[in-house]
């Protein structure tokens, strides 16, 4: 006689764990993805980078912010985090560390200015997960990343990402972005709200880049990402049965290479683009 609601013949279906940042880097490249997170000891890598430091400060400075009661959330406060936060990682000198420092004072200062920091945030680099599905059958991946901040309105999630980087984002970038949709998703499920807002927050420009996600927008997200998750899961698999780690992950080479953290560590990297210095990616 069957078994109501059991199949022991059956196997159950691996559930493949992604973040964003882990399908990026796979997708950019291969040889990248290995180094970075299936290598063992983990190869050299470059030196700290400015505008990566400062992206830190200015995440660290809002998050601290709204950790505080409504009432001190003052531009005078951001700033002063900021300095708080700082450090001069990547930077050309101290002259430059200082005039970035100060930009990204007054960044954080015109944010809260202009922008309603009385709002209580539902999480705040909040990590969130979620198994889902990339058809119409059961769960094949596990979604998960930390959002820089989720907002409630009008009884739906808002996904929020900081941006510091030289280019305004758009709305384009907004709905294109997979990180924003995978959270998006995430969120939902975590929290047990709609969510199908996302926004890019530009703190250099003041500009918010937002976009609104369909349940079948989302669907088409979550089906590279499966896309993705699965080549490198074979990929995966493949290397740990012993195939050939340079043919499994290939080095996608290009511009790129002369900023990537494992430059030291890759030889095709070397000869494909100069070498970067720490402070070529500030923003002018």
């Amino acid at each position: 006689m069957a078994q109501l609601g059991f199949d022991f013949g059956v196997e159950p279906k691996r559930l493949t764990k992604v973040t964003p940042a882990r399908l990026a880097t796979f997708d950019d490249c291969p040889r990248r993805y290995r180094m970075t997170y299936l290598d063992r000891p983990p190869p050299q890598r470059t030196g700290p980078w400015a505008h990566s430091t400062l992206g830190a400060v200015v995440h660290n400075a809002l998050r601290a912010l709204f950790d505080l009661p409504a009432g001190r959330r003052t531009p005078a406060r951001a700033a002063a985090l900021v300095g708080e936060q700082w450090n001069d990682s990547g930077f050309l000198d101290e002259r430059q560390a200082a005039r970035y420092r100060e930009r990204a004072k007054q960044w954080v200062s015109d944010y809260v200015e202009r922008s309603d920091v009385a709002v209580e945030p539902v999480g705040l680099e909040r990590w969130v997960s979620a198994p889902v599905s990339t058809d119409e059958g059961p769960p094949s991946l596990i979604v998960e990343g930390r959002a820089d901040r989720i907002d409630e309105r009008g009884g739906e999630l808002v996904i929020i990402d900081y941006k510091t980087g030289k280019r305004e984002p758009d709305e384009y970038e907004a709905r294109g972005s997979q990180a924003l949709a995978m959270y998006a998703v995430a969120a939902a499920r975590t929290l047990r709200r709609p969510c199908h807002r996302v926004e890019l927050h530009h703190l250099p420009t003041g500009a918010v880049a937002s976009a609104e996600h369909t349940e079948d927008s989302l669907r088409r997200q979550l089906t590279r990402a499966g896309e993705t998750a699965a080549e490198l899961q074979v990929a995966t698999d493949t290397l740990t049965a012993h195939g050939n780690a340079d043919e499994l992950f290939p080095a996608r080479t290009g511009r790129r290479c002369s900023w990537c953290d494992l430059r030291p560590s890759c030889a095709e990297g070397q000869q494909a683009a100069p070498a970067a210095r720490s402070w070529d990616l500030l923003a002018p």
